[in-house]
């Protein structure tokens, strides 16, 4: 398991807070070279070049530990050019905030802030420049510029200021206070991403249960996490992300932080980028020659793209957003007043849209691939009345079909063939590739990187042996790292 150190210059700066063994002083830190894996968070009093506290973060990395600040963060702070941009809205919020004075200053305690207007750009502040306790100010001159952002050790800390210190700490890293474990112990520390308010989630409870025993039997030690938890990522060896993944969203940003950290991580920043994006998925599945429906990239609804569409793909056709999942930005239009009308409005959401050719199946094949290998596969069926397999029109209890759960080796060679093809295409990550099937002819039609996996459904051949299948491969990944 991975050691969590909080150093400080003396041990007489931790006065105020709780006794922690994880505790030492910088010169302890500094003397005695453990390289068993760490992660640090340096409080010495300054971290000025040359100081105890700048040579803490150095011999950190070159021992190979996870370092806040690392020395790169702290040259950073003495640049104001890499300051960037300030987020939108925070002009107005610090009108208000300041009270007609031309600057404004206030402090943030691991990306927290006292003023809860003032957390979304104390998160980003923290993001750019990950140090424990930062200084930062703010000064009007035509506009709201920051012209000031510094490092603060714990000695100059306040008794408010310290409460605040010690609830941020407590949320960024719960390993502070954690109790030792009295009965097993962990060789790895495993975070699971999921959100409790997702109304789809790609695995239910009891799935994350049974993932969390197989992980346990793989001496992983798992923590749920949740979007609000970006900055204790640190504290762990692997993230699994069991959310709804999209590249301007949290989960992309969880797996680029985990990928940074030297993590294991699935699913992993490319496979995302890759993935929830089904322009990228037709250019590949075209210059790899691999068999798709008929499609074409539509950017413009003039009259010769409407007629070139028609005269292509025919009637009825399907229009998808690039990024949409679970059925959702996927319409069927059965006319040229449809598609005109239809096509219209999806450009509004994004630059491009994809135009396919309609296959008409009473069920889709799902794949699951990991590293390589098919892992599972399902047999999911159209929604009552629909040609989906999700309705989201439809009442609850109809808005999704039956499903049925094979052995990899009674599905179709074809169908395997081509999900195996295409998910090599991606990464060696978990995916599920979505097909169908008319006969003899197989069509790619989608590849998720995060594929669900529900108690029942997609573990209803392999059991509590899909978990450890997937644990075990983070398992072997962590081993080799």
């Amino acid at each position: 398991m991975t050691k969590l150190r909080i150093i400080v210059e003396q041990a007489a700066d931790w006065k105020a807070y709780y006794p922690t063994e994880d505790l030492r002083s910088a010169q302890d830190y500094l003397d005695v070279a453990d390289l068993e894996p760490q992660r640090v968070i340096n409080l010495c009093r300054n971290y000025k070049y040359m100081s105890r506290g700048y040579y803490v973060s150095l011999l950190a990395e070159a021992r190979g530990h996870k370092v806040i600040p690392s020395v790169k963060t702290l040259t950073d702070l003495s640049q104001p050019a890499v300051y960037g941009v300030l987020p939108p809205g925070l002009h107005k919020t610090l009108d208000a905030l300041s009270g007609g004075a031309k600057s404004y200053r206030w402090r943030i305690y691991f990306g927290d802030a006292e003023q809860p207007a003032l957390n979304e750009v104390s998160r980003q502040l923290f993001e750019r420049f990950p140090v424990p306790i930062l200084d930062v100010t703010f000064q009007h001159k035509t506009d709201w510029q920051l012209t000031h952002i510094k490092a603060v050790g714990l000695t100059k800390l306040s008794d408010a200021e310290e409460t605040r210190f010690a609830n941020s700490l407590e949320h960024f890293s719960r390993k502070v206070w954690r109790a030792p474990r009295a009965k097993r112990s962990y060789r790895y520390d495993l975070a699971i991403l999921v959100n409790p308010e997702e109304e789809l989630p790609p695995s239910d409870k009891a799935a994350l249960r049974k993932f969390e025993k197989a992980a346990k039997r793989q001496g992983m030690d798992v923590d749920f996490i949740h979007p609000s938890d970006y900055f204790r990522l640190a504290e762990y060896d692997a993230l699994f992300i069991r959310e709804t993944t999209n590249v301007n969203h949290h989960t992309y940003r969880f797996a680029r932080k985990a990928a940074h950290e030297g993590m294991v991580v699935m699913d992993d920043p490319d496979s995302i980028l890759r993935c929830t994006n089904k322009i990228y998925l037709s250019d590949l599945i075209t210059h790899r020659k691999l068999p798709a429906p008929k499609s074409r990239v539509v950017s413009q609804t003039n009259a010769r793209v409407m007629a070139d569409l028609e005269a292509d793909l025919g009637y009825p056709m399907v229009l998808k957003i690039p990024d949409g999942a679970f059925s959702r930005g996927v319409v069927k239009v059965r006319d040229a007043d449809e598609l005109k009308r239809t096509a219209t409005e999806l450009l509004k959401q994004s630059a491009i849209i994809l135009a396919q050719a309609f296959v008409p199946t009473d069920y889709d094949w799902r794949i699951g691939v990991l590293a390589g290998r098919a892992i599972y596969a399902c047999r999911y069926f159209m929604a009552k009345g629909h040609w989906q397999i999700y309705n989201h029109s439809a009442k609850p209890k109809d808005q999704s079909g039956g499903f049925e759960t094979l052995p990899t080796h009674e599905v179709p060679r074809k169908v395997l063939k081509a999900a195996l093809d295409v998910a090599s295409a991606f990464g060696d990550g978990l995916y599920g590739v979505d097909l169908k099937q008319r006969g003899d002819e197989v069509y790619i039609i989608e590849v998720n990187d995060n594929p669900s996996i529900d108690s029942g459904v997609e573990d209803a051949w392999a059991g509590d042996g899909l978990y450890d299948t997937i644990m075990g491969e983070f398992r072997l990944r962590l081993d080799r790292r």
